[in-house]
Formats: structure tokens, sequence, C-alpha cells
């Protein structure tokens, strides 16, 4: 099974509260609302246009890229350039998502939904953030030459993290972003290293790029909609503020017999606005399913695994450990 996991790859596309456009201060002391303030956030931030190079830090592991977005009318246009690890460099237009690893001339396509997609903060449609969540104006602070308001984004428990934001005061463009722990730790750290806004960035040079994949072998990443109960699955408790924001199958292998029918791997994604958790279900497999529990997977992200009859259960979240394990014990097989 293979598990999206939030790597230094997956934080510099899709991490919570990476760069946005934010209200000036003023908007958040007249509306306080956290759900309101964030959706206009997550829209405006559709809009900009702009270059830059981002740094992503989670514990020992540091990643940098090369970004290039710009918006053409409704059209979404999207270049990131891995600048550390594997080469790499990956395109969004709108939801279309293909990244290609020149190295191996392997071209990965698949479709995923705009929320939660680089740039974007929210990570779904919630109105209940502002009963789990607290916006904190706090001070200034000047990140790679730029002026920068600093928002903290509290939780109202311990069943989510915390983020500190800094906006650039004149664009609202976010600067620099810290993921905290409950006790105000820094899990990771995210900012940019330059950064020029209003940038000449072509949308149809970037389609252009996206379309030359002569020479690659492209592979279609499939999903298919379905929901937990006509998969045999229940929840037999709930995660505070968190709610399901879809699931899915992927085929994974051949069973073996005369039937032919295709194995396939279940993702239930939950989220309460911010916070993502995924609950991963596949067939037991001793050979590689070899022992149940948690591990952390360095700055904001943990797994946890466990045995579930003759299935495997695997929980991936930027969540506190004991968020996870609460996720992965809930998961049972309907009766």
């Amino acid at each position: 099974m293979e598990i999206r996991t939030v790597s230094i790859a997956k934080a510099l596309l899709c991490s919570a509260l990476v760069v946005l456009s934010f209200m000036p201060a003023m908007a958040l002391a007249e509306d306080p609302s956290v759900s309101s303030w964030l959706m206009r956030l997550h829209e405006a931030s559709r809009h900009r246009t702009y270059t830059g190079t981002f740094v992503v830090s989670a514990g020992t592991q540091m990643a940098s890229a090369k970004i290039w977005h710009v918006c053409d009318g409704d059209q979404q246009m999207e270049r990131i350039e891995s600048l550390s690890g594997t080469p790499r460099s990956t395109f969004r237009k709108n939801s279309e998502v293909l990244t290609l690893y020149p190295t191996a001339k392997v071209g990965i396509a698949e479709t995923r939904d705009s929320f939660g997609l680089f740039p974007g903060l929210l990570k779904s449609q919630s109105t209940a953030l502002d009963e789990f969540y607290q916006l904190k104006p706090q001070t200034t602070d000047r990140v790679a030459g730029i002026d920068a308001d600093v928002v903290q984004i509290a939780p109202k428990d311990g069943m989510r993290y915390g983020y500190r934001v800094w906006s650039e005061k004149k664009s609202g463009l976010v600067v620099q972003l810290q993921t905290l722990d409950v006790d105000g730790k820094t899990l990771e750290q995210s900012a940019f290293s330059e950064l020029q806004l209003d940038a000449p960035v072509s949308a149809a040079k970037l389609s252009q790029l996206m379309g030359q994949t002569e020479g690659y072998r492209v592979e279609r990443r499939t999903t298919e909609k379905t929901t937990a109960a006509a998969q045999g699955w229940t929840m037999s408790s709930v995660v505070p503020g968190f709610k399901s924001a879809g699931c899915y199958t992927r085929p994974v292998a051949l069973l073996a017999g005369a039937s032919g029918k295709a194995e396939s791997t279940m993702q239930w994604m939950f989220s309460d606005g911010l916070a993502t958790v995924s609950l991963f279900v596949e067939r037991f497999d001793p050979t590689r399913h070899t022992q149940a529990g948690g591990a952390d997977l360095g700055g904001a992200t943990r797994t946890q695994t466990r045995k579930a009859g003759a299935w495997w259960i695997t929980g991936v979240g930027e969540v506190p450990a004991a968020t996870l394990a609460s996720f992965v014990q809930a998961l049972e097989r309907k009766k």
C-alpha cells in the first residue's frame, strides 16, 4: 500500500498554513471568526502571482523548493521545483497535478481536491473552527527583508496542534510559519528565503512546461470515491471537531485465484478544517505488516498502525499521538 505521508515533499505541496494571503490586522479585530477569516484568506491566496524560494525544516530534515504561482481568470497554475533531495518538478493546473522525476523519467498524474492543495490553508470548509481554535494577534517582525505581522492560531484543547504565522504587512502573503505542539514547542518551520510578489509569471508558459512529457512514462493514479459504510467500516466514536472529508479506494494488486478481482486500499480522510488525518485500510500481509504501534515521521507528522482481524489499519496525520491513536482505535468493521 502506498501511503502519502506528510513528508518534506508533501509539506512543500500541501502543508497547512504555508503560503496564504492574510487579511489586515484590523480585519481580524473586526471579525474574530476563525472560519470566516480563514475562508477569506483561502480565496485571496488563489489570486496572488509570485515567485519565491521556500524552505521547510522538520526535526533534523530540511528541504527547499522554487515556486512559481499565477492566477489567470479561474485557472490556477503552479510549478514547484525541488532544490534538494530527489530531483522533481510538480505542476498544478487547478485540481490536476503532475509530478515529473527526470532521473527515472517517470511522471505521476493525479487529481486532487482544491482544498488542501498548495498554497491553500483550509483543508475543508469547516464552520466549527471557532469551537476549537482562536486567533491571537502577537507582534511584528521582519523575515527575508519583509515586514510582517505575527498571528497565532491556538487550539482550545489538546487534540490538535497550533500555528504561528508571519504575514507580509502590505500584501498579506505568509512569509514564515511554525507548527506548534500542545506545549507550544515548534515542530515544523517553513519560510521564504526570497520572494517576488506580482512577478511576471506566465500561465501559458507553465501550461506548456506541464505538457512536455515526451520521454517520460506517465502513470495515472486513479482513485474512486466511495463511503466507508459501503466498504464495511464505521467509527465506534468520534474525535471532537473532526468530520469526514472524503473516502476513496485505489487498486493495488490482483488477487490470486480464478476470480481475478482487484484488491484495493481504502483511504478515509478526516479534517477539522486545518488538521487532517487519513486512515488507510488494506488486507493484512504478515510479510509486510510485522509490528503495530506508533511512529514519529519527523516534524508534525505521525503514524499509528494496528491489526484488525484480516485487515491492517494505518493512520497518518499532523496531530498529537493521542489524537491519531483515537482515530485508529475507533475504526472498526461493521457487524
